[in-house]
């Protein structure tokens, strides 16, 4: 048996000497055993992979079994309320742009800057919570986007808004990483796929939800009131947060990665820019290329600075657990087909069918009621079988959902269109939180708040590439149907159809009509194939989820690490 400064190894296990936080803040030596890694109850690619030797182990704490349930609420609360901003003021957009009088371009910058602001700020939120503290991060966060909630409410002119939607996208983009982070420090492992599960209301519930609530509020209500709602609940959920959330160590002296930091954001501002602007810019145009060239140069500057700074802004190291890159790939997936849903269908219900955005947000209730319901039952199955068949029958579920979407057409009914949503939400309930987090919890606690970020920026670049990629296909479908179908009738000849003759007669304004159906059909049709290739790849992530860990996490598989 050998020996080392801080713990004894022996064959029975290995004892560690850790810090724990004591009832004055401070922190005190504790011992903590931490038994051998048990067997694996899956085979093959299920077992735990093996540990990087280049990530070091980081002294423990001790996390209580019970009273998470209360400060998890308090979590989900700021976590609900940051990610249904992004959804409930899409609704809102047309009518703002009406009231400022800007164009369909300016309009769109409420959007684009509070995207690319998020992105920006995502990657210094780990060092910012090890920095300064992650409840006092939280508390700040909250704060921060509720008072800039009520600016956002207060605009009144376009400049303004935007200004204030990017005072917003700061603490938007830190609430979502440092309650992931939160979590994992308070929740015990055996309970983590029940507090997933509860927390997956925030995370997947709020964009469902959003334009129900956001259609209400801006047809008979106010626009502004979509930002109003948000002050009584963060004030509320500050006050909280002050109460309940117990604090964390928090590294004083840890150096910021200002290269790291420059490159990373620098790309990701650049690859947002890029997705965000390509369809009007055109996408082999030369500003849309240089984005995306500084994207590519400044993500592999980034990659090279961190494997070589001591004190790097995020581990990326944590790439070499397939785990958690494997969970990431299944989530893009998944959210690609959430965030399509969300963006296709109210232009196709508000455009085509020509319904009010109060009976749109109807339309989408039931996916989101749906999600809310399975979300629990989802982390309860995670705990007992782990995430493969969660995650085998959520992609399976979502990836038929779609493919019902696929048969969108001009005349397709409500309870139709309704069906293949609320499949496709099963789906999402039953297999996001399961997925996230087994990959998460592949990770060494240690690196947890790298892997947070992370999980956040690969789910908004992934579904912004994703919306992007299908825009663009979307675009040039509609051009090539409009062009087919437009050739098939004849105006003119032994051929011409009489109906149009009969539309020519009254002039250019009797065309219109056939113009507006023809253009409702390809747009139909256009999405129909969207959904279809949506729904192909999600079915493709079942091969993937073959390769998740199946059976009950272990208790004792991972030590929980604080910094």
């Amino acid at each position: 048996m050998s020996t080392s400064g801080n713990g004894g190894v022996s064959a029975a296990g290995v004892v560690e000497t850790a810090p724990a936080e004591g009832a004055d803040g401070r922190t005190s030596g504790v011992i903590a055993t931490q038994s051998p890694p048990a067997a694996s109850t899956g085979s093959g690619p299920s077992g735990p992979p093996p540990r990087p030797p280049t990530l070091s182990p980081e002294p423990e704490v001790h996390r209580p079994p019970t009273g998470w349930g209360l400060p998890l609420a308090v979590l989900i609360i700021g976590m609900f309320m940051s990610i249904l901003d992004t959804s409930i003021v899409n609704v809102a957009i047309p009518v703002i742009q009406k009231q400022f009088g800007v164009s369909t371009e300016s309009i769109q910058w409420i959007s684009t800057s509070y995207t690319l602001t998020e992105g920006v700020v995502v990657p210094a939120s780990a060092w910012l919570g090890a920095r300064i503290g992650l409840k006092r991060l939280y508390i700040w966060s909250l704060v921060l986007f509720t008072v800039a909630s009520a600016l956002c409410g207060l605009s009144g002119d376009l400049g303004s808004m935007i200004f204030f939607r990017i005072l917003q996208a700061i603490p938007g983009g830190l609430i979502p990483v440092t309650c992931l982070t939160l979590l994992y420090r308070m929740v015990p492992r055996e309970r983590i796929g029940a507090a997933m599960g509860l927390y997956g209301l925030g995370v997947v519930v709020a964009p469902g939800i959003g334009p129900t609530l956001g259609g209400y509020l801006v047809e008979y209500v106010n626009w502004r009131l979509i930002f109003y709602i948000n002050v009584p609940i963060g004030i509320l959920g500050a006050m909280a947060a002050v109460a309940v959330l117990k604090k964390f160590p928090r590294e004083e002296n840890k150096p910021f990665d200002l290269i790291g930091f420059l490159s990373i954001a620098g790309s990701l501002f650049s690859l947002l820019l890029a997705l965000e602007e390509g369809s009007s810019w055109g996408w082999t145009s030369y500003p849309t290329l240089i984005l995306f060239a500084a994207a590519i140069n400044l993500m592999a500057l980034f990659v090279v600075v961190e494997l070589q700074v001591k004190h790097p802004l995020l581990n990326i190291r944590i790439f070499a657990y397939w785990p958690f890159v494997n969970s990431l790939l299944l989530i893009s997936a998944m959210s690609i087909g959430l965030f399509a849903t969300l963006f296709y269908i109210p232009l196709f219900l508000q455009n085509a069918q020509g319904l009010t955005p109060w009976n749109t947000g109807l339309t989408l209730l039931p996916q989101a009621l749906t999600m809310m319901v399975l979300m629990p039952l989802a982390g309860q199955l995670y705990d007992k079988f782990g995430a493969r068949w969660p995650a085998i029958i959520g992609l399976l579920l979502t990836g038929t959902g779609l493919l019902m979407l696929s048969r969108i057409n001009v005349d397709i009914s409500r309870p139709e269109l309704i069906a293949g949503m609320v499949v496709m939400a099963a789906g999402l309930g039953l297999g996001m939180m399961p997925i996230m987090t087994g990959g998460l919890s592949a990770l060494p606690a240690d690196v947890s708040d790298s892997g947070s970020a992370f999980n956040t920026l690969v789910q908004r670049v992934s579904s912004a590439f994703g919306l992007a990629v299908m825009t663009a296909m979307v675009t040039i479908n509609q051009a090539q149907f409009m062009a087919d179908r437009s050739a098939l009738l004849q105006s003119s000849g032994a051929d011409a159809d009489p109906r149009i003759i009969a539309m020519q007669a009254d002039g250019p304004s009797g065309l219109i009509p056939l113009w507006q159906q023809l253009t409702l059909q390809v747009q139909a049709q256009a999405y129909s194939n969207a959904f279809l290739i949506v729904g192909c790849v999600t079915l493709a992530g079942v091969v993937l989820a073959l390769f998740l860990r199946r059976g009950a996490p272990a208790t004792g598989a991972a030590k929980p690490m604080v910094h």
